[in-house]
């Protein structure tokens, strides 16, 4: 285990490295949160399908793939249609606004005051999707080490805290493409092939196993429609995903750079759950489908190969842990914090935003290795604040860009609705039901179309306003770079 061990300190050794030489280029708010929205086709296209594909993707997709066969690819696959949606409708529109959050984009559309319900709302969101990530070390360093859960999660979480701390978007941007080319040559390169191999070929596989192994509907239409309500959905409106559309130097890389990213998540969908089948004909009887690709590492691959994999595999977690903890730490500085800064602060007050900024994600950091340590259920935390974001802010939100008859009041309304009708709801039915978020998706539904039509229509400047946004002919201020630390 020793070179697997060398190659687990370096990927590690160099994620920090990463975060230093991000921290020399992040001079301005702009820097620092959204990379100067200058990333290119190919960096933002590794970026985009790093942060989606992350540690529920990997493990649990080829957990998925154990316990249904091919069908379990259809988790990561609903994440993928989702990118493509959001690439090919939305993601032009939502880079020329050229703002920070989706908080920030409700309130330029609805003319103010939807702004911090929404944010708290969101805040939540991306909290708990930091939180499972940062669970997922324990797995892993488990695996790699032997290491004590609570000891895993704090070193896996203090890596990703220090490089996203040091250099914000620019830091996680780097060390995201470098995650993007291990998991495609761990996973689809060496992995795959290699399952496939061991459990005999796929003649071997179908006649070994049940044939719902390889029926494309296997897992059930009720789980599929349920994904695309939570996954596809989640992927339009969630402000991880539209941090990262913000990084885009154009619309048209926006467009079609997510496009290509959302292709290659169908395609890593196909890859895990055929890895997943192939780890049931050579583990039939695991104590958990969660454990199909820790076993499948470890006694399958040969030595240096089952370094990188696992290389992969904590790739993937700290792509998606490190996206949504600087999303988390923007809206919580930029949608909660400074509506309250600008309520008590004193007139003439400097302020640092790169500093601010930075305070913040090591803030919500800690909170989130902290809150990692003491949580158990990963599945029912991660499913909660799905549930509250489909059914709290998808309505405002695709309503603000589709509808312009659509309100600041039937805006709140929707999100206030929503939100408390999911949580009601998930009280009687169970957290892991799947009827909070359908029921929860038309409450608010209705409450946007009912309050917008009773209420007066937007004012006709602030939707001046919003189309001049839109078209990319409003550019955003920018914020006065801060020396470069020597």
């Amino acid at each position: 285990m020793a070179v697997d061990y060398t190659v687990i300190v370096v990927y590690l050794a160099g994620m920090l490295a990463m975060g230093w030489w991000g921290m020399r280029r992040a001079r301005s708010k702009s820097e620092f949160l959204v990379a100067g929205r200058r990333l290119g086709p190919a960096m933002y296209s590794g970026t985009m399908a790093a942060i989606v594909l992350g540690g529920a993707s990997t493990i649990g997709g080829v957990g998925l793939g154990y316990q249904y066969g091919l069908s379990g690819a259809w988790m990561v696959f609903t994440i993928g249609l989702g990118l493509l949606a959001l690439s090919v409708f939305f993601s032009a529109r939502i880079a020329r606004l050229k703002v920070y959050t989706v908080s920030e984009m409700l309130d330029l559309r609805y003319g103010g005051r939807a702004g911090v319900i929404s944010g708290v709302v969101m805040w939540a969101y991306t909290l708990m999707l930091a939180v499972t990530s940062t669970i997922a070390y324990a797995t892993i360093f488990d695996v790699l080490f032997d290491m004590n859960r609570t000891v895993a999660i704090i070193l896996g979480g203090s890596i990703v805290v220090a490089y996203s701390t040091l250099g914000g978007m620019w830091s996680i941007t780097l060390t995201d493409m470098v995650q993007f080319v291990v998991k495609t040559i761990g996973v689809l390169l060496l992995l795959l092939p290699i399952a496939v191999v061991k459990a005999g070929g796929f003649s071997e596989m179908k006649a070994k196993l049940p044939t719902s192994y390889f029926d494309p509907l296997g897992i059930g239409g009720e789980t599929i429609f349920t994904y695309v309500l939570i996954y596809t959905f989640g992927m339009l409106i969630g402000q991880d995903i539209w941090q990262r559309v913000f990084t885009a130097r154009s619309d048209r890389t926006a467009k079609w750079g997510g496009t290509v990213a959302g292709t290659y998540c169908l395609a890593y969908a196909l890859a895990g759950a055929v890895i997943g089948t192939a780890a049931k004909v050579l583990y039939p009887k695991l104590g958990s489908p969660d454990d199909a690709f820790a076993t499948i590492v470890k006694d399958e691959l040969p030595v240096g190969v089952r370094g990188l994999v696992l290389a992969a595999a904590l790739a993937a977690v700290m792509s998606t842990s490190s996206g949504a903890l600087i999303a988390c730490a923007t809206v919580a500085n930029n949608d909660i914090w400074s509506r309250l800064r600008g309520v008590v602060r004193r007139d003439g007050e400097d302020h640092d935003e790169v500093r601010g900024n930075r305070a913040f994600i090591l803030i919500m950091g800690l909170a989130v290795i902290g809150t990692a340590i003491a949580l158990n259920n990963v599945v029912e935390a991660l499913t909660v604040a799905y549930n509250l974001l489909v059914g709290g802010l998808l309505v405002p939100i695709l309503g603000g860009l589709l509808w312009k008859r659509g309100t600041v009041q039937g805006a709140l309304a929707s999100v206030v609705v929503g939100g408390l009708a999911v949580i009601g709801l998930m009280a009687g039915y169970g957290i892991l039901a799947n009827e909070p978020v359908y029921y929860g998706l038309l409450a608010s539904l209705a409450a946007y179309v009912a309050v917008s039509l009773a209420t007066r229509p937007t004012d006709e400047a602030v939707l001046a306003t919003w189309r001049e946004r839109l078209a990319g002919r409003s550019p955003e201020l920018v914020s006065e770079p801060v020396p470069t630390p020597q």
